[in-house]
């Protein structure tokens, strides 16, 4: 057990489910169900050989484990894999979260089944390479990867506006992260090779770091995505198909996120305690603004997608605070939202395909029709709002404690955003749930189905779980966080202490 390539096999056991699924025959329809069978079984084993990773991972170690390693491209350039307390995590989001879409996608997807699973499939692939590659070459093919099947998700079975909003996500995209591209570049000539364990403990001169930073950043803060360059997300969520949002919102944003804590942090140490305010400021900026944005809205998705930007604004914040409690809560953050927006994204589907619109407007007294996905909806929003007792508080709250050892200002201004959340949240579950049954439409909408609560109620029992018992998160992460605040920490107190015998 400890021999065999376990991390290259949950890496690319989706990919070869996708080969079965193309080499699948039948006709049209025999295609179709044989095609979601496949993608199901194939995301539940790798979730399983996944859970194989926790079990036998030792929390106690910082350093990477599972490492594979081999030569693959030119000199210094490996096929090099590894997760530590910080990718891990992610991972297990990303195989947990996968068969849920494929459950989500089971009826509403009809046209194109085969191809829709072979995306999702190819797509899972590269989401579990980016957390864990530990080469920079591979960890950027893995990265950029990922843009081409979401590009197809949301550009062919999206809505009505698919084309445009999937062109919008790929180059908004793919711009930040040529820069990122030189900067990998710039690294590799620096240290001489592209293995991130060692260019972690390979010195970088002040000037690179600062430029090797920034080009970092445009590629992380698109992803994130940080304000101001946030426009491209609410069109994606709104065009894509429900089990693309949820992709989109429970991992894709994530890769931003874990990109802060694998370069930006014990890469360019200086760089980023030099450009701490700049985030703390935009992540400020993100909490309020995108928060008062929401309460805007008039489409859920919308709505939605804005309150994500706000979420992930409290993650910039926590990790750039360079404290234990920050970039834990950071982490924890990360884990909390992939679940509670995720599942948020599910219930907007679920009542999308039964009405076909997600204006706001259109609803208005479900919990008449609907008791069992009122209260289901209820555990999420209260989520989302960061209600104690569940995941969404415990991340908040860390964050801004954390923030608030580091910046008092950026603590104040972000604690705004709870409210502000309180406020959007609500508002929607009045407006779609309360009130008088009075509109014909809804008559005769129906509760839940078994595959429907199959989706979201292990949501729920993890949404509850972590927030009455976040340590199994925590304690997974807590040596490889204290070992990266560690190492920033003493960077930076040699820099000031440079500084003062100049």
């Amino acid at each position: 057990m400890t021999t065999w390539p376990i991390l290259s096999v949950t890496t690319f056991l989706p990919l070869v489910g996708a080969l079965i699924v193309y080499l699948s025959r039948g006709d049209d329809e025999a295609a179709k169900r044989n095609s979601r069978w496949i993608a199901l079984w194939t995301t539940l084993i790798t979730f399983a050989v996944s859970v194989i990773l926790v079990m036998r991972f030792d929390p106690s170690n910082p350093d990477f484990q599972f490492v594979e390693k081999a030569n693959w491209l030119a000199t210094g350039i490996t096929y090099h894999m590894g997760v530590d307390g910080i990718s891990l995590p992610l991972v297990i989001l990303t195989t947990a979260v996968m068969p849920f879409c494929i459950i989500a996608s089971w009826k509403a997807i009809t046209s194109r089944v085969r191809e829709y699973m072979m995306a999702f499939l190819i797509l899972e692939t590269l989401m579990i390479g980016t957390f864990s590659a530990l080469d920079l070459v591979l960890f950027y093919l893995f990265f950029e990867g990922g843009l081409i099947p979401m590009f197809l998700i949301i550009g062919v079975w999206g809505g009505p506006r698919r084309v445009y909003a999937s062109f919008k996500f790929f180059l908004y995209t793919l711009l930040g992260s040529v820069l990122m591209l030189l900067a990998i570049m710039a690294l590799y000539w620096n240290g001489g090779t592209t293995d991130i364990p060692t260019l972690m403990h390979t010195a970088v001169p002040r000037s690179l770091q600062t430029w090797a930073w920034l080009a970092f950043f445009a590629s992380f803060a698109v992803k994130m995505p940080m304000w101001p360059v946030h426009t491209w997300l609410p069109d994606a969520h709104v065009e894509a198909p429900t089990a693309g949002s949820v992709v989109l919102a429970a991992i894709l944003l994530k890769m931003g996120g874990y990109g802060f804590l694998r370069f930006s942090l014990p890469m360019f140490p200086l760089a980023s305690h030099d450009f701490a305010p700049l985030i703390f400021t935009l992540s400020a900026i993100a909490i309020i603004y995108t928060s008062l944005v929401a309460l805007m809205q008039e489409d859920m998705k919308k709505l939605i997608a804005y309150s994500s930007v706000a979420h992930m604004g409290f993650v910039t914040m926590g990790i750039f605070a360079g404290t234990m409690q920050g970039v834990a809560g950071g982490v924890f953050q990360m884990i909390s939202h992939g679940i509670v927006s995720g599942a948020l994204f599910l219930c907007v589907g679920i009542v999308y395909d039964r009405l076909h619109t997600r204006e706001i407007a259109a609803y208005g007294g479900l919990v008449n029709r609907m008791p069992l996905y009122a209260m289901t909806f209820m555990v999420f929003t209260m989520a989302n709002v960061g209600l104690p007792g569940t995941s969404g508080f415990v991340g908040e709250f860390m964050t801004l404690l954390g923030t608030f050892k580091v910046s008092i200002p950026t603590a104040f201004f972000a604690s705004f955003g709870v409210i502000l959340s309180a406020a959007y949240a609500l508002w929607l579950y009045r407006k779609v749930v309360f009130g008088a049954l009075v509109k014909p439409s809804l008559m005769s909408m129906k509760d839940l189905t078994f595959r429907e609560c199959l989706t979201l109620f292990p949501m729920i029992a993890l949404t509850i779980l972590f927030g009455v018992w976040p340590k199994p998160v925590l304690d997974m992460s807590a040596a490889s966080v204290q070992q990266l605040v560690n190492n920033y920490n003493t960077a930076v107190t040699a820099m000031k202490a440079a500084a003062l015998l100049q």
